[in-house]
């Protein structure tokens, strides 16, 4: 597909320039990570509202994915990434001129049409390379949600500068910019196309696959659970260690950027060890990981010989922020991986396929951060946002173990049994 040296060229430009586009895409849909903070406090909003705040963008960001990656088998990326990212650019500078709640609600909901680029750029990078080099195509072009930690270096510092209006009216030159770029450096191909006698509703027929809901729930939580924790930890930050809000987003960027460069080696290391194995590891470390910081601020006093004694435990910010990275990384790989089974069961349906997957996975960033407000609110436990996400990975690992550990040949009905003899 990529083999002659023309079209491999091709191929690269797609992928870097798509990767560029996915990541100032990225950066946009996650902007009230960060000036929501200001916007919070201006409107004195409680922690649902302003989970819902950081949530609108994501909401329509994932319902469109599904039709985008249809339409990307139909009419091919190039054409709809553009229209896509063009649309977006009226919405992202009227952000700017919000006064009111409802006014950043709604105005969020077209600004989070930038999201669904990803369910675009998915099947078009991967069709320009062949099925051995595809988990490295969509890993490389899935590092583009590495603008979530982009977002936390530009935005703090112009927030600080120009104050938070000026972010949305940066940012809307930078999509306009994006867009003229992706148009040049952009190829399309006659052949990537889905057949024009081959209907939505044949496109969706491989939905009914069971397999694909499991994939919706794995990606629920590398996906869902990334972009809902790039949104929530620069106020997390602000609030449990009491940091200026520059240094929480540094600290934040721990997190949201190995989360998305480290996607390309876990696309190359789908396509070495397989998807199964990476995703597999890949719930098991983000257990571990939850499981440390879902441990709330704790002090608990002791009967001792000598008296009373109190004792202090919890995560100071050095370990909790080196916790977030190992989990960063872990969700970086698993972003990978999820699409890597995609790629490998329906290479003919890569766009419908991937965009209910995609779906699935921002409708888990969506709802997520609703639930972290809700339950600080109702709990007063910052950390309870941890504990939700340590029942998520929980249902997960016992999913995959009886779908997919017990069928091989180790655990399941294939397995030979043990002897001592040689």
């Amino acid at each position: 597909m990529a083999s002659e040296p023309n079209s491999d060229k091709k191929a690269w430009s797609v992928l870097i320039v798509s990767t560029l586009a996915f990541t100032v895409c990225f950066m946009v849909w996650m902007m009230f990570g960060v000036i929501g903070i200001p916007i919070k406090k201006a409107l004195d909003l409680n922690s649902t509202q302003f989970g819902l705040l950081m949530a609108t963008p994501v909401l329509t960001g994932s319902l469109v994915r599904v039709p985008l990656g249809i339409w990307t088998d139909r009419y091919g990326g190039r054409i709809v990434m553009t229209i896509l990212m063009a649309i977006t650019v009226p919405a992202i500078w009227l952000m700017s001129y919000a006064t009111a709640y409802w006014h950043f609600l709604t105005i969020g909901l077209f600004v989070g049409l930038a999201g669904g680029s990803f369910s675009v750029g998915t099947p078009y990078v991967a069709r320009w390379f062949p099925k051995s080099r595809q988990g490295m195509a969509m890993g490389v072009y899935g590092a583009g949600n590495s603008g979530a930690a982009v977002n936390k270096f530009v935005a703090p510092v112009l927030l600080v500068a120009f104050g938070w209006s000026m972010v949305p009216q940066v940012y809307a030159a930078i999509m306009l910019g994006t867009v003229v770029l992706f148009w040049l450096f952009t190829y399309s191909k006659p052949d990537h196309l889905v057949p024009s006698n081959v209907s939505f509703m044949d496109q969706l027929k491989a939905l009914k696959d069971p397999k694909v809901l499991k994939y919706c729930q794995y990606y629920s939580i590398v996906f869902g659970g990334y972009v809902a924790l790039s949104l929530w930890m620069v106020q997390y930050y602000v609030g449990e260690f009491g940091l200026d809000i520059r240094v929480a987003a540094l600290l934040a960027a721990c997190f949201s950027l190995p989360g998305g460069v480290l996607r390309a080696v876990g696309g190359v290391m789908s396509d070495k060890f397989g998807a199964h194995k990476v995703t597999w590891w890949v719930l098991w470390v983000s257990w571990i990981c939850l499981f440390l910081l879902s441990y709330p601020q704790t002090d608990f006093t002791v009967a001792t010989v000598d008296g009373p004694k109190t004792f202090h435990i919890g995560l100071n910010v050095y370990l909790f922020t080196a916790l977030m990275f190992i989990l960063g990384i872990a969700w970086a790989f698993g972003k990978a991986s999820v699409f890597k089974y995609i790629s490998d069961d329906y290479p003919k349906n890569i766009g419908a396929i991937s965009g209910i997957v995609g779906l699935a996975g921002g409708l888990g960033g969506f709802v997520l951060p609703i639930l972290f407000g809700a339950l600080m609110d109702i709990t007063g436990i910052r950390s309870s946002a941890f504990m939700l996400m340590y029942g998520v990975v929980w249902v997960s690992l016992i999913w995959m173990y009886w779908t997919e550990v017990r069928q091989t040949e180790v655990m399941g009905a294939n397995a030979k049994p043990f002897s001592l003899q040689s």
